[in-house]
């Protein structure tokens, strides 16, 4: 990669020229936002094409693309290739793999981009792989300690979009670099919109770059091709932000659903201090005053106290964007590492939002791991080591919620991943009854003659240990 490049290069492409250039490594595998495209200049230009013409190429005399549908392209050639017709009419990895470890030991400075590795080396029970299968495994591990090809100066770049998808033999081995790329961040946000609109003004400028946190370049570029960005900017932001709510639900597989409430703390009777706490953990998310900020809050009480109830309100009261986090277990092989992995990308790109859990005890809860390969292990670490990012402190506030606190892992509720827990009871006394009553006819918007505390000895004493939601239902039977 040379200097004059590294000023539009992206940062993750600074990781691994420094990783090469080392020595740590001659094969990275480079998964994440692998599909997506890359401002190169004042052009778009595919992930491939961007490693094998702009990264690549300036340093190499040979550059190989190969995927199993397509088979090999060469990118650049400057020197002799043997087999080079054997080569082009090859789509089998059993079969171009040795012809493309031939041209690795014949040719000096030759960079491998394998797109779709998953493809290739596919994660799995090696008892159930074919011979080929086995023999395109050996392969590529064999290649990241080449010595032969160390010496002559070449890379391997094996690309997949997700890493749980790829043969565990390689992305275990200590010789291979693992590098991940990111959602984009603002800088290359702005960078894409400014290439998409050339005239866009500095303030609108900076109002797209927000918007669009958490797409990919190619997906602002659709959004905001043609005149999409002109007329009235209050309602071109809108129908982005509806747009990139479509978008990120649909990527993630339907596993994240945005949270949008409509009802504030105006309507949350009672628990007057919890609700000031939260308050002021929204005011120091917005404000910037990160070393103030939790990294999770845990709502723990019984069904019925309005935890959920009271996140959504939080939410609406913060103004901050807040995706609820489904079920991303799944059955199959290396499906649940990765659905976890792709919201974790998304939440992330999202910039400052709350991931709200519902049901805490489920998606957290004492997972022994047997019977299930050593998913739920895995599943869980990954969890324990995201919540505990201190770079995600003020940027990403999970709130889990459960009734029973006693089943989540010991080390979920520990301070630094869930700081501060707030408790949710029954209402003990009527003038707690009358908070909720109160909220619960605003809410409602019911009109009534009754008169709290005045008619208390008529109601609220009636309905001491009721949850919220039996007063709730108790308050519109009596409409």
């Amino acid at each position: 990669m040379p200097d004059q490049q590294e000023r539009t290069l992206p940062p993750w492409t600074e990781e691994l020229k420094n990783r090469y250039l080392r020595g740590e490594a001659l094969q990275f595998v480079l998964h994440g936002n692998v599909t997506d495209l890359v401002v190169s200049g004042d052009r778009f230009i595919r992930m491939s094409d961007f490693l094998s013409e702009v990264l690549l190429a300036p340093s190499k005399d040979v550059v190989i693309q190969y995927n199993v549908a397509t088979g090999v392209r060469f990118s650049k050639k400057v020197a002799n290739v043997p087999g080079l017709d054997e080569l082009l009419a090859m789509r089998e990895a059993e079969k171009i793999l040795p012809a493309l470890e031939r041209v690795l030991h014949a040719v000096d400075k030759v960079a491998i981009v394998i797109d779709y590795a998953e493809m290739v080396a596919p994660a799995g029970d090696p008892n159930f792989f074919s011979a080929a299968d086995r023999q395109t495994v050996v392969t590529l591990h064999r290649w990241s300690f080449s010595p032969a090809i160390e010496r002559a100066d070449s890379v391997v770049l094996v690309v997949t979009e997700n890493l749980s998808e790829l043969n565990q033999k390689l992305v275990s081995n200590p010789t291979t670099a693992i590098i991940k790329i990111p959602m984009p961040d603002e800088a290359e946000r702005r960078k894409a919109i400014k290439a998409t609109v050339p005239s866009v003004e500095p303030g609108w400028l900076d109002q797209l770059a927000e918007v669009t946190a958490g797409l990919k370049i190619v997906q602002i570029k659709a959004l905001l091709s043609g005149e999409s960005a002109q007329g009235d900017h209050a309602a071109v932001l809108d129908r982005i932000f509806d747009r990139k709510r479509e978008i990120i639900e649909r990527e993630c597989f339907g596993l994240i659903e945005f949270v949008d409430p409509s009802h504030d703390f105006s309507v949350v009777g009672g628990i007057e201090a919890a609700k000031k706490e939260l308050v002021q953990i929204a005011e120091n998310i917005r404000e910037g005053r990160r070393n103030r900020c939790p990294m999770g809050i845990l709502f723990t009480g019984p069904m019925g106290t309005g935890k959920t109830f009271v996140a959504e309100a939080f939410v609406k009261e913060a103004g901050l964007t807040a995706i609820k986090l489904k079920n991303f277990r799944s059955k199959w092989v290396g499906a649940t590492e990765g659905n976890l992995e792709k919201i974790l990308s998304v939440v992330q790109a999202l910039g400052q939002v709350i991931v709200i859990v519902d049901e805490g005890d489920r998606a957290f809860g004492n997972q022994d791991g047997d019977g299930d390969g050593g998913t739920s292990s895995r599943v869980m670490a990954r969890l324990k080591e995201f919540m505990s990012d201190t770079s995600n402190r003020g940027r990403v506030l999970f709130i889990v919620m459960t009734n029973r606190p006693d089943k989540l892992d010991i080390d979920i509720k520990r301070a630094g991943r869930l700081d501060r827990k707030i408790p949710f009871l029954y209402p003990q006394e009527p003038s707690e009854v009358e908070a909720v009553v109160k909220a619960q006819l605003r809410k409602n918007e019911i009109s009534t003659d009754i008169e709290l505390p005045r008619d208390r000895s008529a109601v609220s004493e009636h309905l001491v240990g009721y949850s919220n939601a039996d007063i709730e239902a108790v308050v519109l039977l009596a409409n």
